[in-house]
């Protein structure tokens, strides 16, 4: 299979369909893209009803195009992550990874222009985040919720108003961020550095204000970017946790029980922010962002030391914590249902509480005159006693 036929195949999978966001090559099924949110079939012509072994291993050996590291992590570990790019229409992140002894290859789109945070509706504390000087901030979700563009958009922010140098880690490079205010230098994994560790240890002596890590996957990166944290920076990075808690308690799980408490303090003068995102089916298509804030005030860092109690959970303090501009996600999926962008059903199926979206749920439709309940014509048995005692 050569260049010219990927290429071809690449940009009809893209024209298939609506907001197009991965491209999933799987033997014994149809070619496939991801269209908000939903994997949805491409008929080409000629049609392929089905993706052979070879036809599969064919396209994810043309993408790796013959690189001997990409190559031989493919064949040793079962996976790797590359780029690739589709000459003025799109550049990917891919994924080749082996499955039951063949290769499946996912393919996500990137965007070719940073967004900023008024374009993408962010809450107001990511742009709290941008006015920070050193700390850590980290947006966490699932993955393909998001969180690269988020921080993207954060960073962007930084480049318009700051004259500083960002020094960025990245598998690979998603945003190329153009050389405005700040001074930006992004390294891309395998071809500018080895590991994660590695480069933000050789990030400290490039003299950067702000660090961008991909993803902390290891106690080593961790470390590493506490003490980049500790000493000045601003670092902003990812991890894949679905809520504020479980992003600090990841963090101190991935150290020795011995270490806890040290690891606890450390987190508690470091951490600055944790953004968690969720994507939701929204009303007339397409998906919306929910937001889960944590913002590190005197309660946080206490929680974050001793650990959650009864009544002092971070779910309880960053409910309580609108003046600081935190929020939950159920106060998130409320105002995302408030303004009319998602269903009922949806905000139920998504919330960390769903008693709570309840509530909130029925206080909103109370207050616009709305049936709270299905249950009608209810009246008191007047006969009720009178039956009995005869």
């Amino acid at each position: 299979m050569r260049r010219q036929e990927i290429d071809h195949i690449l940009t009809s999978m893209l024209e298939s369909h609506d907001n197009v966001s991965d491209l999933n090559f799987t033997v014994d099924k149809p070619f496939q893209v991801e269209s908000s949110g939903q994997l949805k079939t491409v008929d080409l012509s000629p049609p392929i009803a089905r993706i052979t072994p070879f036809q599969a291993e064919s396209l994810a050996l043309n993408i790796l195009n013959g690189d001997r590291r990409l190559t031989r992590m493919l064949l040793n570990q079962g996976s790797c992550d590359a780029s690739y790019s589709l000459a003025g229409k799109a550049r990917f992140r891919v994924n080749i990874f082996s499955q039951k002894g063949c290769y499946s290859t996912v393919m996500r789109q990137l965007a070719t222009r940073v967004p900023t945070i008024d374009e993408m509706g962010l809450p107001p504390a990511f742009r709290k985040m941008a006015e920070d000087r050193n700390g850590m901030i980290l947006v966490t979700g699932a993955t393909g919720s998001g969180k690269s563009t988020s921080l993207a958009a954060v960073l962007n922010e930084i480049n318009e108003a700051k004259s500083v140098h960002v020094v960025t880690l990245e598998d690979p490079v998603e945003y190329v961020h153009a050389q405005k205010k700040a001074t930006f230098n992004q390294r891309e994994l395998g071809i500018d550095f080895d590991n994660f560790a590695n480069g933000l240890r050789a990030a400290l002596r490039q003299a950067p204000k702000v660090i961008l890590v991909g993803e902390m996957r290891d106690k080593e990166t961790v470390e590493i970017g506490l003490s980049a944290a500790e000493t000045g920076h601003l670092l902003l990075t990812t991890l894949h946790t679905v809520d504020a808690g479980q992003t600090i308690n990841r963090i101190v799980g991935m150290f020795e029980r011995e270490e806890e408490k040290q690891i606890r303090i450390r987190l508690a003068d470091s951490i600055r922010w944790i953004a968690c995102q969720r994507l939701l089916p929204k009303i007339g298509g397409g998906r919306v962002a929910a937001f889960e804030i944590l913002f590190t005030n005197l309660r946080v860092k206490d929680a974050i030391l001793h650990g959650e109690a009864e009544g002092k959970t971070f779910y309880d303090m960053i409910e309580q914590g609108n003046a600081f501009g935190m929020m939950t996600f159920d106060q998130s999926i409320a105002d995302l249902y408030e303004r009319g962008l998602i269903t009922q059903e949806t905000a139920l199926s998504y919330a960390s509480r769903k008693a709570a979206v309840g509530r909130a749920i029925d206080a909103l439709k109370a207050a616009r005159g709305e049936k709270t309940t299905s249950i009608e014509d209810l009246s008191l048995d007047h006969e009720y006693g009178r039956k009995q005692s005869t």
